[in-house]
């Protein structure tokens, strides 16, 4: 099975022993960091730090000056990734003999919502979430599909895998997150991330729902998790709470709004990139979720990409969705955490991606070459060996 390694380009940059190290790991490819989201990560091996802080959700590269006179816009990095740091890191990783792909994080920007409250999702309760993009307002498509093209399709890029292209929720680690006190499950993950920006209120207006009468029926429904007496059953918890046709019409204007931006992120890529060039979606098979891989419908999205990467973390299961509907071509991607403090197992990776092949994958994704001990990264030699 082809597999590749995440990458950041403050990994390599700096480090010239680290393209021989990740390539010596096994892998035939990196996913390397175009545009990604704040963090802060360990860089264990680099010779000149240990720590690095990104501030801010930035672009790896020079933007282009497409962006002039555009209210949204990328920030380019601070001093974590200066100038073509992408760049920079393409080359020395593809002189080591490593095909790269590039990682581009889209609906999910903190400097976005801080700049721009009023792109953000907005809760039952009134709250923003300056972290989550709404993705049914036009001018927040339109930069997330402008992003999508030239993040991609960088010089030298033979794909891309696009994370987060779809809604996002409270489930992010926003700072010094303080968020578990409070366990939410599926039902509550959904309530909880119900957009009542004013595009999303005309938009439930057009399927038939009052939003006031909505957002009053959505606190209703989550008073028994804050009191810790909700009884979590997934979808069918939240047809019970909201009744099935409200509940229906909240997914039918959620869902087309993501379909729609998909089809049409996917399709500037294309239409920005070389013939052969690769698109994946980071997706979940269940439609309703939300956060980094994007909740969505198995025979749509690989009616749209060339295929999926899947987190295989907590197992499996989530495989088999896709592998339903594959096509001999479709790219079906396990994703495992191979960094044992970030609760991932290396020690295990053999056995899960034969588990995975099974189920249908037809590539291993390991997330992180960056972040992971050098025992960790033993341990994904001798497995990939």
């Amino acid at each position: 099975m082809k597999a590749s390694a995440f990458v950041y380009p403050w990994d390599v940059n700096g480090d010239p022993g680290a393209p021989g190290r990740i390539a010596a790991l096994g892998v035939d490819q990196v996913t390397l960091a175009a545009a990604y989201h704040s963090t802060r990560a360990l860089t264990p091996r680099h010779p000149r730090h240990r720590v690095v802080t990104a501030e801010y959700a930035a672009v790896y590269y020079p933007a282009s000056d497409h962006w002039a006179d555009r209210r949204l816009r990328p920030h380019p990095a601070g001093d974590w990734a200066p100038g073509d740091a992408y760049g920079e890191a393409a080359e020395a990783l593809t002189g080591a003999g490593l095909e790269v792909h590039t990682w581009v994080i889209l609906a999910h920007s903190s400097r976005l919502g801080a700049e721009h409250p009023d792109t953000s999702v907005v809760n039952a309760y009134g709250d923003r979430y300056p972290w989550a993009p709404c993705i049914a307002q036009s001018a927040t498509r339109a930069y997330l599909t402008d992003l999508a093209a030239e993040a991609a399709v960088r010089p030298g890029a033979a794909g891309t895998e696009l994370e987060s292209l779809g809604w996002y929720g409270l489930q992010h680690l926003h700072a010094h997150d303080k968020t578990a006190g409070v366990a939410l499950g599926d039902a509550g993950q959904y309530l909880m991330a119900l957009c009542f920006c004013p595009t999303c209120r005309a938009g439930y207006g057009e399927q038939g729902l009052d939003p006031d009468e909505l957002a009053t029926a959505v606190r209703e429904a989550l008073e028994p998790l804050w009191r810790g007496t909700a009884d979590d059953g997934g979808w069918p918890t939240v047809e019970k709470l909201l009744g099935e046709p409200v509940a229906a019409a909240t997914r039918a204007w959620r869902d087309g709004q993501a379909r729609t931006l998909q089809e049409t992120a996917v399709a500037a890529v294309r239409a920005a990139a070389p013939q052969g060039f690769q698109v994946l979606l980071h997706a979940d098979p269940v439609a309703y979720h939300c956060g980094a891989n994007a909740g969505v419908d198995p025979a749509h999205v690989l009616s749209v990409a060339d295929g999926v990467v899947v987190p295989c973390a907590g197992g499996t299961a989530l495989l088999t969705p896709f592998a339903e509907h594959a096509r001999e071509d479709t790219v079906l991607a396990a994703n495992f955490t191979v960094v044992s403090g970030m609760g991932g197992s290396p020690g295990t990776l053999a056995a899960d991606a034969a588990r995975a092949r099974d189920l249908g994958a037809t590539e291993l994704r390991l997330y992180h070459a960056g972040l992971a001990s050098d025992g960790d990264l033993a341990s994904v030699r001798e497995a990939l060996r």
